[in-house]
């Protein structure tokens, strides 16, 4: 009986060809559906000036979105054709297609219309400026646009990136790009993440943010951004992550950074920040993450922040911003704190060592270069918990008990450079 159905089916495919009878219904598999010639046409083309003529896409690839994909191409049917919606170039994977030392950004790349996601990775070694032109070509398509570890790209970041207005993920991570940002970067209001790390950007950070509501992750760090930070900032109500760490940024705190109530982490460090501590940034209770250090913040006292508020704090790093007055007791509020360094400052008084010590989570503390003053009471179960992620050297008026420095048990976990107290 199988055999006969096995028959029958066979016939009647024979005969369908036989005949060219087209009346019989075709079954539209996506494995089996055809690729519109134009977009496989600027599909290699595209590819072939990334990693060079050499390599030729129909001999090894007769199906790039079929059964034998070329690696980093990902497609979609659209009216019952391929069309590339996915490209990544540059060794990403070991299998992955590795680019040209004279690679060619061709006007092929900007035929693929139904493309949602570009990411070039260690590409760009040999010093190229990207044209500006023909980025208007994806302002309805693309989602996600990714430049990372391409040192050779340099020169300005195109402003016709603003025509992207559908983008949702920018990532310029790592390059040589340089120059101001251009204002149109604000023009992209459906942005959820843009990173722009390491590059080496410069002039003042657009006061444009009024428009990116939907934004989560801001990114400009490790930049030569200068210039003070626009009050704008305030008006990403859904950031989530602000990082502007290693820049030039100076001026005081806008108020407006208050109004991030979504905010979990916020990196200031090592930047030109002066003007003291605003007390906007206890409003943001959600904080997580609160890394100031190594800017000159002017002497001020801690005791104008209600830090009991900020419950959520697991990292804070106020070292190197000109701190005075005492460790204030609400830190030791902060039940989650893991890391605190009041390093390097002007702080005075005692230490709240019992205090600090009943802290559940804390694992990093450092008080150390300050002008500390009394005994520190920790156990020697604290200094073992510690080990070196423990420093209160250079407080030339601290000490610790006598009995710890002189106990053979106690003394190779006691902290370095504190004097016995005498």
């Amino acid at each position: 009986m199988l055999w006969h159905m096995v028959y029958s089916l066979l016939l009647l495919s024979l005969l369908s060809r036989c005949t060219g009878d087209e009346s019989l219904p075709e079954v539209t598999d996506y494995e089996e559906a055809p690729m519109d010639k134009r977009e496989r046409e600027a599909l290699y083309s595209a590819v072939q000036g990334f990693v060079g003529d050499s390599w030729n896409g129909s001999d090894l690839y007769p199906d790039p979105c079929g059964w034998t994909p070329i690696q980093g191409v990902s497609c979609d049917i659209y009216n019952d054709l391929w069309y590339v919606t996915d490209l990544s170039l540059g060794l990403i994977h070991e299998n992955s297609l590795a680019c040209s030392s004279s690679l060619e950004l061709r006007p092929e790349l900007f035929e693929l219309k139904h493309l949602k996601s570009l990411s070039f990775f260690n590409c760009f070694i040999s010093p190229m400026v990207i044209a500006k032109e023909d980025w208007i070509n994806f302002a309805s398509s693309l989602e996600s646009l990714e430049f990372r570890s391409n040192p050779g790209l340099i020169g300005k970041l195109p402003e016709t990136v603003g025509n992207l207005t559908n983008l949702k993920s920018l990532v310029v991570l790592e390059n040589g790009f340089n120059g101001e940002l251009p204002a149109s970067i604000c023009n992209l209001k459906s942005l959820k993440r843009m990173v722009l790390s390491g590059n080496a950007f410069k002039g003042m950070i657009p006061n444009c943010f009024k428009g990116l509501k939907e934004l989560l992750i801001l990114d400009l760090s490790r930049n030569s951004f200068s210039g003070t930070l626009p009050s704008s900032v305030g008006d990403l109500f859904s950031l989530l992550k602000l990082d502007l760490s290693n820049n030039l940024i100076e001026g005081n705190l806008p108020q407006e950074i208050g109004f991030l109530k979504n905010l979990t982490l916020l990196d200031l460090r090592n930047n030109r920040f002066s003007g003291g501590l605003s007390n906007n940034i206890e409003k943001i209770q959600s904080l997580t993450e609160l890394v100031l250090s190594n800017n000159p913040m002017s002497d001020e006292d801690m005791m104008g922040i209600k830090w009991g508020k900020m419950g959520s704090l697991v990292i804070l790093d106020v070292s190197k911003i000109g701190l005075r007055g005492e460790i204030p007791i609400g830190l030791t509020n902060l039940k989650r704190l893991r890391f605190l360094g009041l390093n390097n400052n002007n702080l005075t008084g005692f230490v709240p060592s019992e205090k600090l010590e009943a802290l559940p989570c804390l694992g990093s503390l450092y008080i150390n270069g300050n002008n500390l003053t009394g005994e520190l009471r920790f156990s020697r179960k604290f200094y073992e918990k510690m080990g070196r992620r423990f420093k209160a050297s250079k407080n030339p008026n601290l000490c610790q008990p006598f009995e710890m420095v002189m106990s053979e048990s106690h003394r190779h976990v006691a902290p370095l450079g504190v004097k016995p107290c005498t």
